[in-house]
């Protein structure tokens, strides 16, 4: 009974707390973390007996063979109702106790017959009967039997250590873990007190958790121009921004058009004015060419070829391109001109501002009803903090705390005696195995004399004084063992049925819970009450809460609001429930106009600015005419070719004007390739890409501005008609996360206060401390151990006896033996054999 009455109480002690050693959880959501903070205990969560535990496990296989019956609970819970008549039911405990008493009674006949059959024995070898006569018949299987003998009894000490070895390991498996008490003893209260003393800091810091959830909800409707505006904003920019963009695109390029056609036409004018020039230029070297060829030295026939070939060639030196052809720009200039006269861009620019002022639009708005919600979640801040004062816990603390120093003074006032008491057990057990071991001593050593001095030569009468001595020393071990067996046996009997009853009906019930299973029958510890636990704790008997369970949670390390049903006291469920504040807080949003107008992306002067510019003429330009003309070379025959070309025409013709006149004209035509076709043909080059891309751009111009005004029509249609929905439906996503931290941050307070905070591991360690530990593992396994070790070397003593007294014949001097006549010593071996011999006693006078 007393682990009940200690589970009871360790169980009192749950039920008049709320507290916590629960492991560091983490919770997160969106950034806001939560994070319960852990407590360390000193008591280890397991027991492990070490190597000695295999013998511990043999011991209860042991048991379980002599006691298989499954626990009695119909028995136990007639003795906890009181109603257990032992004339009525002893057939059920003789049932289940079978096995134990079978073995009881066995030992207890052991204790019986062992003193009168040691006393016989002592009494018929006084009268030289039962072996006690000092002469020993020769056989002729002699020598096999002493050697059986010896070896039997060898085997037999062996078995005998085994057991005495087991008997001085569990006693001293004992006495080690005893002193150890007193330190998991205190282990145990430390954890406890930790586990009251953190509770109140744990509900706190669980509660204040919500400083920082409303920080970030504080944090966030603050940012309500970013996180709420800047989400419609990003809602209506895929559609409006592009829109914007294309006639963004388009005022450049008619800024750009513009830009290209000035220079174009500044460009062709420099060109015409060059193209003169070259024209004049290529003129005059073609006279002078001319009138150098009339030379009276071309009329030589060496060199007439070689002007006639001049001669012919000049007609190549002129300009191949007539820009004066090109048509001017100036009326489409002037048409783009009027164009830009109206800041286009300055119109698109209002169009982006008045889409980027969305935000800040929406804040404005927003104002009064986010004063609104900041003042709803500090009234549900200021309720939360109330909760800490409503959990019952400070006044169930100062019950607890007096029970825990109650039951540590009583500890310590009682361990010492515990310790002195065990010291006692400790010495005589140390007495009894020393006994035992005595007992071995005596009959290794008379094996040890008896063999060693044994000399197969010497007869009976005359073996010598080592021999004698084993067998000597033989007969002591048999005089010990018949005058203390009976003893170690009782000591045996004892032992067994304490420690057995106690392994079967408290420690094996405990490990499997039946012990639970039996207290938490309805109506068993109180007639009035169903479940006792409730009844005790709540005055709510018919509240289903029952040991299992409470130690099972425990084990599991589950908050105790959870293990013991304080929601029956205590629902923090529903104190925390704000959903009517938190459901105004969602239609404060849904009611809010958020109406976003006055978008205009582009006014009516944009529009007539766009149309203006598909009518100004510029797609209408003769591109071609102007690409073509500034693609060919300025001249018709590349200068430089034509001055090289000279230059080796002259150095064929011999020293003179002529060709003079032709180096000085190829060295013409080399200074104006220079000055004039480089320049003209840069300026032709940029006048023919100018024109390219003009013609790229403004191909289709009407087809692209329509474009551009319908996707803009497009764009300000959608913000017309969509701009209200998008608005609410993000509204009604940033109201949904708003109140997703708050009940984030309450779902994590119930699961913290209901299986985190005041989680009672301790508790249950405790209790495993007290029964599985304290008065299992370190007093009723070595006992079993102790017992089991004495029983089975006292067992043994039995056959040791009966092989020392046979084997002693074989060692001992004997006062007579068997001798030839003297007529008969000459018979041969074979009648000897045959057993045809003669035989009688002498005596021989012993001398010691």
């Amino acid at each position: 009974m007393a682990p009940v009455l200690g589970f009871f109480l360790l169980l009192g002690l749950c039920g008049d707390t709320v507290s916590d050693g629960s492991p560091p959880s983490t919770n997160s959501f969106d950034g806001l973390e939560f994070e319960f903070p852990p407590t360390n205990y000193e008591t280890e969560d397991s027991y492990e007996a070490g190597p000695i535990g295999i013998l511990f496990q043999m011991v209860r296989i042991f048991l379980h063979t002599v006691q298989p019956h499954a626990f009695p609970e119909d028995i136990i819970r007639k003795i906890l109702q009181k109603k257990f008549d032992l004339s009525k039911d002893y057939d059920k405990i003789i049932y289940y106790e079978i096995g134990i008493i079978t073995c009881a009674a066995l030992g207890l006949l052991f204790i019986i017959l062992m003193p009168l059959v040691g006393f016989f024995f002592s009494v018929c070898r006084c009268c030289n009967k039962c072996g006690g006569e000092m002469h020993q018949r020769q056989k002729k299987n002699g020598t096999f039997l002493r050697k059986y003998f010896a070896v039997s009894l060898l085997v037999i000490c062996i078995f005998i250590s085994v057991g005495i070895t087991y008997g001085f390991v569990a006693s001293h498996h004992m006495r080690t873990h005893l002193r150890k008490t007193q330190k998991l003893a205190e282990s145990n209260f430390n954890d406890l007190r930790t586990l009251l003393n953190t509770t109140p800091g744990q509900i706190d810091y669980v509660l204040d958790q919500y400083t920082i959830t409303k920080a970030k909800a504080f944090s966030d409707l603050d940012n309500v121009k970013l996180l709420l505006g800047g989400s419609i904003y990003e809602k209506l920019r895929p559609r409006v921004v592009p829109a914007l963009d294309n006639v963004k695109a388009m005022a450049d390029a008619i800024r750009e058009t513009k830009e290209a056609l000035v220079m174009v036409n500044s460009v062709l004018m420099d060109m015409k004015q060059s193209s003169a020039h070259l024209s004049a230029n290529l003129s005059d070297i073609q006279k002078d060419l001319a009138q150098s060829l009339k030379d009276p030295a071309c009329r030589v026939p060496s060199a007439a070829t070689t002007c006639d070939h001049i001669n012919s060639s000049l007609s190549y030196l002129d300009v191949s391109v007539d820009f004066s052809q090109l048509p001017p720009l100036d009326k489409q200039i002037a048409n783009i001109t009027d164009v830009l006269q109206t800041n286009l861009s300055g119109l698109i620019q209002e169009g982006y501002r008045s889409f980027n002022d969305i935000p800040e639009t929406v804040e404005s708005k927003t104002t009064n009803v986010i004063s609104d919600i900041k003042r709803t979640l500090n009234s549900i801040g200021s309720e939360i903090t109330n909760i800490s004062k409503k959990i019952p816990v400070q006044d169930k603390l100062s019950n607890f705390i007096h029970y825990i120093n109650n039951t540590e003074d009583y500890v310590h006032r009682y361990l010492p005696t515990l310790e002195e008491y065990d010291s006692y057990r400790w010495l005589g057990c140390l007495v009894v195995c020393c006994l035992l071991t005595l007992m071995v001593i005596f009959y290794c050593l008379g094996l040890l004399c008896g063999t060693l001095g044994y000399d197969r030569k010497a007869t009976p009468t005359r073996r010598g004084c080592v021999s004698n001595t084993g067998g000597i020393f033989l007969m002591v071990g048999v005089g010990f063992s018949f005058l203390f067996c009976w003893l170690l046996m009782t000591i045996v009997v004892l032992t067994f049925v304490v420690g057995g009853n106690v392994e079967k009906l408290v420690c094996e019930s405990y490990q499997n819970k039946k012990l639970f299973q039996v207290l938490d029958t309805p109506y068993l510890l109180n007639e009035n009450w169903k479940y006792y636990l409730s009844g005790m704790m709540f005055d709510k008997p018919d509240v289903n809460l029952t040991f299992e369970q409470v130690y099972s949670d425990c084990t599991e390390n589950k908050g105790i609001y959870a293990t013991l049903r304080l929601e029956n006291i205590y629902n923090i469920s529903k104190h925390l429930n704000f959903q009517e504040r938190m459901g105004n807080i969602n239609s404060n949003f849904e009611t809010t106009d958020i109406r976003i107008e006055n978008v205009v992306l582009l006014d009516e002067a944009g529009r007539k600015n766009l149309m203006d510019f598909s009518s100004s003429g510029v797609d209408r330009i003769d591109y071609n005419a102007f690409m073509n003309a500034t693609s060919k070379h300025p001249t018709k025959v590349n200068l430089l070719s034509f001055a090289a070309d000279l230059d080796i025409k002259a150095n064929h013709l011999p020293q003179g004007d002529l060709k003079q006149s032709l180096k000085r004209n190829a060295q013409t035509l080399r200074t104006i390739h220079r000055i004039r076709i480089i320049p003209l043909e840069k300026s032709m080059t940029t006048v023919y890409q100018t024109m390219r891309g003009l013609q790229y751009k403004n191909s289709g111009l009407g087809v692209k501005v329509a474009n551009v005004i319908f996707f803009l029509n497009t764009a300000q249609d959608f913000l017309k008609n969509h701009t209200s929905m998008i608005t609410a439906e993000e509204s009604k996503k940033f109201a949904t996360m708003i109140l997703g931290y708050i009940e984030h941050y309450l779902q994590w307070v119930r699961i913290a206060i209901t299986e985190q905070v005041a989680a009672c591991k301790p508790v249950a360690t405790a209790l495993d401390s007290a029964v599985d530990v304290f008065l299992c593992g370190y007093i009723v396994d070595p006992m079993n151990l102790f017992w089991f070790g004495l029983g089975k070397a006292t067992v043994f003593l039995l056959p040791a006896i009966i092989f020392a007294v046979k084997l002693a014949k074989y060692y001992r001097r004997m006062d007579s033996e068997d001798v030839y006549d003297d007529g008969l010593e000459t018979i041969p071996m074979e009648n000897m054999k045959n057993g045809n011999i003669g035989f009688r006693r002498h005596r021989t006078a012993q001398t010691y």
